[in-house]
């Protein structure tokens, strides 16, 4: 489904500096197994010229996520910790040729845990989740500040966009609002007082969700539905998995995950994938529910 770089395979297949860093004086965590990606990042820095010596890296998370932690391993062994902290996840995706969209957020966690790990050597305060920040996405607990930078360093202009690089929205979608808004004030700061905002770019993407012309009947809803499961099936497939429709209430889809799928640590991302796509497709919000979550009739 998605198109990876050959440099981001060979970094997936062949991951440099794996494991831990016995010498290490720096060490960044990020993210949570809960939420689907974790990241602990290593480094050995040289007291006296606070050179990065060495850097390691152990992950939890999909090829995107071992290929963007390996790939920053190798970036910032011998650059200063000054050097190190203008390291952008843009970067990281550039080293690797390019990431996909949808997986974007894998280069911002490797940000992250440098900033962390650089300021865990420094014996500073760094937190990831931004405490001065009201919660917007319960499913991934991400908050508004990192939105808002995260909106801000890499010019996004959608939900669908902010989904990719920091996986909010991507759950049960009540954030969508409060991502539109934080959209809605960036856009604003960069017009300034008395200027007009230009039109955004168009999406890096092509598939950005456009609402259908009339409401669709429930046949036209599933047959659309039906056209989603089967463009992911072949990559759940891949890893011996499946799914297919449960059933369709209201906004609500219930999917009957299967295989390797069926009560896998990656079902929460799997199903806000999934879900991410139905609404692109049928132009509205929806939740992706598994089938065990299905009312029982009385």
């Amino acid at each position: 489904m998605w198109e990876y770089s050959d440099k981001v395979r060979e970094h997936f297949f062949n991951p440099r500096n794996s494991g831990p860093l016995e010498e290490a004086n720096g060490i960044g965590d990020v993210g949570s197994i809960q939420c689907g990606d974790a990241l602990r990042l290593m480094l050995k820095v040289e007291p006296e010229t606070e050179i990065i010596l060495d850097a390691h890296f152990q992950t939890f998370g999909c090829g995107s996520a071992i290929a963007s932690s390996s790939a920053l391993t190798e970036m910032v062994k011998g650059m200063t910790l000054d050097q190190a902290l203008e390291v952008s996840n843009q970067n990281i995706a550039d080293y690797l040729d390019g990431l996909p969209p949808e997986k974007m957020h894998c280069s911002v966690m490797g940000r992250e845990a440098l900033q962390a790990a650089i300021a865990n050597y420094r014996g500073e305060e760094w937190s990831d989740d931004h405490e001065e920040g009201a919660l917007i996405c319960k499913c991934f607990a991400i908050d508004a500040v990192m939105i808002e930078d995260v909106v801000k360093a890499n010019d996004l202009h959608t939900v669908e966009e902010v989904t990719f690089y920091t996986k909010a929205g991507g759950g049960c979608a009540a954030c969508h609002e409060g991502i539109e808004e934080i959209l809605a004030k960036v856009k604003a700061e960069r017009a300034g007082p008395g200027e007009v905002s230009p039109p955004p770019a168009c999406p890096a993407t092509p598939e950005a969700p456009r609402p259908p012309s009339a409401k669709l009947t429930l046949v036209q809803k599933i047959k659309k539905i039906e056209e989603v499961l089967e463009s992911v099936r072949p990559m759940l497939q891949r890893d011996h998995g499946d799914v297919e429709l449960a059933d369709v209430q209201g906004k609500k889809i219930y999917v009957h995950l299967k295989g390797a799928c069926s009560g896998c640590m990656m079902e929460a991302a799997t199903l806000g994938g999934i879900q991410q796509k139905m609404i692109e497709t049928l132009g509205e919000l929806v939740q992706v529910l598994p089938s065990s979550h299905m009312p029982v009739e009385a």
